[in-house]
């Protein structure tokens, strides 16, 4: 993702951060970095970014 990038707290429960590791490091990516991915493509398959501004993974 290009440019500056904004830091938050995601709570979480355990079993779900568990499945998502799995899922991580099935894909060979960090948490951090699936989580990012699985947002990015939410919002693309939902049409929320503009389609001049949507960043690269």
């Amino acid at each position: 993702m290009a440019g500056k990038k904004k830091s938050f707290v995601l709570r979480i429960d355990q079993k779900t951060f568990e499945a998502l590791e799995k899922w991580a490091s099935d894909e060979f990516r960090s948490t951090n970095g699936h989580l990012e991915w699985i947002i990015h493509q939410a919002l693309k398959k939902t049409g929320r970014y503009p389609r001049n501004q949507t960043p690269k993974i």
